[in-house]
């Protein structure tokens, strides 16, 4: 059995592009308990808010519930579910999960296979944080979950894979002239930049061109809370009496954000309103179809009043 292609055709509901990570999160989150306890169950009274949380912070901005991807896996051949009365799920209701004692781990032929290839699991938990998340997050994701992945190069599969733009890096960077288009950072190490990104709006593993007009310019940590929901980009035609900065696009805010310290408000809080700085005169800016994208599937919550013109 092919258990990599499998995970790659894990069936999610999918409509224009919305994220549903409900059971990649879900499976990731197994693979991390399987590595401390190979027969362990997950009980979902006792995971609940473990799995709200990675729901709440690496889902999608609307609200959601782990009780589906509970249920759900168990039709993809990689998890299975008991109850107190036997096997088989309850439903997706929270409560008959709860009071019917569920509890979920991995299906038998995958702990069994997991057993036999100390390497299946690496490859696998690599396959779901490529297919699903960005590489800005896959570190604390692994994290969050309780993994420890081995190097390793994911094999390839028999359906055919898009393939990243080497070029985009440096297409991106030279359309904002190695600079921050959030802070204006242009740190450098001689004549290498240091610190600086090609960060996609709309997010490679949901379709995302490497084209420049899907890019930006950041600095790591502007790139990180981009693709964390903090920071986003909004769109304001320009004033007919002058050409604006950034062509109209600013910078959002999101009003989940909370830093006191004189850094947070400088280096976030007051980047509301603030207009992009480049691409340069020729360059294409962030195409409204990608800036829309991320506005409704990472960024969190409603953008904070703008504290910079």
């Amino acid at each position: 059995m092919d258990w990599l292609e499998r995970t790659a055709k894990l069936r999610q509901w999918a409509r224009n592009g919305m994220r549903a990570p409900h059971k990649p999160l879900l499976l990731l989150y197994a693979l991390g308990r399987f590595q401390e306890d190979a027969e362990g169950e997950l009980r979902y009274s006792a995971v609940e808010a473990d799995l709200q949380r990675l729901l709440t912070e690496y889902g999608p901005p609307h609200k959601t519930t782990p009780a589906y991807p509970f249920h759900h896996l168990v039709n993809d051949g990689v998890w299975e579910v008991r109850t107190d009365r036997g096997n088989g799920s309850p439903g997706t209701g929270l409560r008959e999960l709860r009071e019917a004692g569920a509890a979920g781990r991995l299906a038998p032929e995958l702990r069994a296979a997991l057993r036999c290839d100390r390497q299946l699991l690496t490859r696998i938990a690599r396959l779901l944080l490529d297919l699903h998340f960005p590489p800005s997050l896959h570190g604390e994701l692994c994290e969050a979950v309780g993994l420890e992945l081995e190097p390793t190069e994911i094999e390839r599969l028999s359906t055919a894979r898009r393939r990243r733009d080497r070029r985009m890096r440096e297409l991106v960077l030279t359309a904002y002239e190695y600079r921050c288009a959030f802070c204006g950072y242009d740190g450098r190490i001689g004549a290498v930049p240091v610190g600086l990104e090609a960060a996609h709006v709309r997010w490679w593993a949901f379709d995302g061109p490497d084209d420049v007009d899907n890019g930006l310019c950041l600095c790591s940590l502007h790139h990180k809370l981009l693709d964390k929901g903090v920071l986003g980009i909004g769109w304001r035609s320009p004033r007919p009496s002058r050409t604006e900065i950034g062509g109209g696009h600013h910078i959002l805010v999101s009003q989940r954000f909370v830093g006191s310290s004189p850094v947070a408000r400088e280096q976030v809080i007051s980047l509301a309103g603030r207009p992009l700085i480049g691409p340069q005169p020729g360059a294409r800016p962030v195409a409204a179809a990608h800036r829309a994208w991320h506005t409704s599937q990472v960024f969190h919550g409603t953008p904070r009043a703008a504290t910079a013109v």
